[in-house]
């Protein structure tokens, strides 16, 4: 059993791998290049994109009524938002270093860069800026979650789950009361594959 998950999961990272490339593809099709965090375009492109820039009034115009109505609401989110964010955030730098966990980088999962294309106006822009940063957040704050989840309850559930985090092969099988009694402690410390006890992730 143990063996069949980790092929599942060495298949998964070829998908990854896979994904990547493909990824890379769409930069030279789209003709924008990725230095560090920077993306660029050729200048030609920018000129083009910035030909497409749906004025505000008029996206403003063509905006479902019941859509504008619900905007209030959706930044209403983004108090709790930040206010997990920097919970989250506060636990890991205190807890982690307590229990031997690799801490998770925020940047790797926290992403906004989609606000510099040319062709999105200052609405879009913001949606942008904000769907980046809350789904990023949500995924940072479920690494987090699972890394913690591995040392203080690493066993798996007896019903299926609809996703699992990137900790969740790691843990002991649900019912296996002598496993977990003699395997616990490894499990808990088994961050190996991360990049050691106690250091940021890469």
């Amino acid at each position: 059993m143990e063996n069949k998950l980790q092929s599942l999961i060495e298949k998964i990272k070829e998908l990854e791998n896979e994904l990547a490339a493909e990824i890379q593809k769409k930069e030279d099709k789209f003709y924008y290049k990725i230095r560090g965090k920077k993306v660029s375009f050729d200048k030609e492109i920018k000129r083009r994109h910035r030909q497409l820039v749906k004025r505000v009034g008029r996206y403003l115009k063509e905006a479902a009524f019941l859509n504008i109505i619900t905007v209030p609401l959706i930044w209403a989110c983004l108090v709790p938002a930040l206010c997990m964010d920097a919970v989250v955030s506060l636990f890991q730098a205190i807890c982690f270093p307590i229990y031997g966990i690799p801490k998770v980088r925020r940047s790797k999962f926290i992403v906004i860069d989609r606000h510099s294309l040319s062709y999105l106006n200052v609405i879009e822009k913001l949606n942008c800026i904000y769907c980046g940063y809350f789904n990023g957040l949500i995924a940072y704050v479920r690494e987090v979650a699972g890394r913690t989840e591995q040392y203080w309850c690493p066993i798996k559930h007896a019903r299926r789950t609809i996703a699992f985090h990137s900790r969740y092969s790691k843990f002991l099988e649900y019912g296996d009361g002598d496993g977990y009694r003699t395997k616990v402690e490894k499990v808990r410390r088994d961050f190996k594959d991360i990049n050691g006890p106690g250091k940021n992730q890469k």
